[in-house]
């Protein structure tokens, strides 16, 4: 019940969206433009959804495994049930983590068929509880779990590549592991909101560094960081592991790098050799500035540059030029 059937949005029932991108919501494949859930969804209320985005590479989903397998943690701390999430005919249908992810690899191998000039594209996996009682007349519905997609932003990152980006430390902290712990991968985003604002108006364009209340680094709004000391790759010891920092350790590791997460303070970054920044539309950009002040040599340096090459070669393309390419064609 699990894949009512695509081409009937892509072809058959609904001709006029042939071409457009598709979106999956509770089992059924839809035009991406009538993908809606409820204002009194917990989801939207509360922000209560569980989340993970992906990327593609040449329209293939990069890392699904690793997705797959921290949103079941997400999930498992949320208490949201992969199996109470109703099918196409309104009943719990036993949905899995195998059902949605190959569901969101169509939703991916169609929508970067259907975008500007074949261009990848990054999609969102998400899960809410369902209507929230309170505004249901005291009755909450089951959870819902949606797919979408959306053309990649390289213009919004594309000189980073070789220019790098800044960082600058703000006011907000990281949320504490006594309001949710850090590996739930959640949409309640405030905090990444009033943090960025807090930087750019502080340095125009520059990206904010998170701390948690004891003064440790933590993450920005977007990406996991990486400092780099003669030679030695060291992240934050608490933090959200993304897929993509686990991917650079693998690549780091295979390059006879050293690998050692510890506690970083802001010293740390001001002192680095290097700074790094993985996330996965992006996959690894160089931050040559920290709190106004050149990282390193206030550019690229020789760990950034062999990660990203490796990276590039993993994935049968180039990475900055893609980026490049992309936003040039967009522009």
């Amino acid at each position: 019940p699990w894949f009512w059937d695509v081409d009937a949005v892509t072809r058959g029932e609904h001709p006029e969206t042939a071409a457009e991108p598709i979106a999956w919501l509770n089992g059924c494949f839809l035009p991406a433009t009538e993908l809606a859930l409820p204002v009194g969804d917990a989801g939207f209320v509360l922000g209560a959804t569980v989340t993970e985005q992906l990327r593609t590479f040449r329209g293939k989903l990069f890392q699904p495994e690793a997705h797959a397998r921290r949103l079941a943690e997400s999930l498992a701390i949320t208490g949201i049930e992969l199996a109470d999430v109703c099918g196409p005919d309104g009943k719990p249908g036993g949905l899995t983590l195998t059902h949605l992810f190959e569901a969101a690899d169509t939703v991916a191998s169609r929508n970067t068929a259907a975008g500007p000039d074949g261009g990848d594209v990054g999609v969102v996996v998400f899960l809410t509880p369902g209507d929230l009682a309170a505004q249901h007349g005291g009755h909450g519905g089951s959870p819902r779990a949606a797919i979408h997609s959306f053309p990649l932003a390289f213009r919004l990152w594309h000189t980073a590549y070789q220019t790098g980006v800044a960082l600058r430390r703000v006011r907000v902290r990281q949320v504490p592991d006594d309001c949710w712990p850090v590996r739930l991968k959640c949409r309640s985003r405030m905090h990444y909101y009033l943090a960025d604002r807090e930087a750019a108006a502080a340095e125009p364009g520059s990206r904010a560094i998170l701390e948690e209340v004891d003064g440790a680094i933590c993450e920005t709004s977007t990406a996991n960081v990486i400092a780099v000391h003669d030679g030695v790759l060291s992240p934050p010891s608490h933090a959200l592991e993304g897929v993509s920092l686990a991917f650079a350790r693998k690549l780091a590791v295979e390059a006879g790098l050293s690998w050692q997460p510890r506690q970083l303070l802001a010293a740390d970054l001001a002192t680095a050799d290097e700074v790094l920044l993985s996330s996965t539309p992006s996959c690894l950009l160089p931050a040559t500035r920290f709190d106004g002040l050149p990282v390193g040599h206030g550019t690229p340096g020789p760990v950034y540059r062999r990660l990203l090459a490796a990276w590039s070669e993993a994935v049968g393309l180039d990475i900055a030029s893609q980026a490049v390419q992309m936003a040039i064609s967009a522009a």
